[in-house]
C-alpha cells in the first residue's frame, strides 16, 4: 500500500540542473494548456514552488512567443489572502509563502486566452 502523505522533503533532494531540466518541461505543459483553451477560457498555472526559473520566467517565456493570452490579477481574484503580490512588473502574479500564509511556497498565474490577432484588429 502506498502512502498518500506528502513529500515535503523532496524539494531538498533537487539541484539547479533538476530545475533547468524542469523549465523546458513546464513551458511546454503551460503552452499545451493554452493551446487547448478555447478563447475566453483561463488557464492556472501553478508550482509549489518560489523559485523564479520555475514560475515568472517560465510564465514570461511562454507569454513571449504569444499574442493571445491576457495576465488576469491572481491576487485580486483572492484578496482574501493578503500579501499575494509578487514585487515589480509580475503584480498580477501570486506566491504564497509559508511564513506569512501557513502553505508551501505556491506561485499563482492566471491566463486568459484571448482570440488571436489577424491584420489590423484591435484586441
Amino acid at each position: 500500500m502506498t502512502s498518500s502523505r506528502r513529500r515535503p522533503e523532496a524539494r531538498w533532494r533537487k539541484s539547479p540542473a533538476d530545475v533547468a531540466a524542469l523549465g523546458g518541461l513546464q513551458r511546454r505543459l503551460l503552452a499545451s494548456a493554452l493551446d487547448a483553451a478555447r478563447p475566453g477560457g483561463a488557464v492556472a498555472y501553478i508550482t509549489c514552488s518560489p523559485h523564479v526559473d520555475e514560475t515568472r520566467t517560465v510564465v514570461a517565456d511562454v507569454l513571449s512567443r504569444r499574442d493571445d493570452v491576457a495576465v488576469l490579477d491572481a491576487p485580486a481574484v483572492l484578496a482574501e489572502v493578503p500579501d499575494l503580490r509578487c514585487p515589480g512588473p509580475e503584480g498580477r502574479y501570486a506566491q504564497f509563502w509559508p511564513h506569512r500564509h501557513g502553505t508551501d511556497a505556491i506561485f499563482l498565474a492566471l491566463l486568459q486566452r484571448r482570440p488571436r490577432l489577424t491584420g489590423g484588429e484591435e484586441p
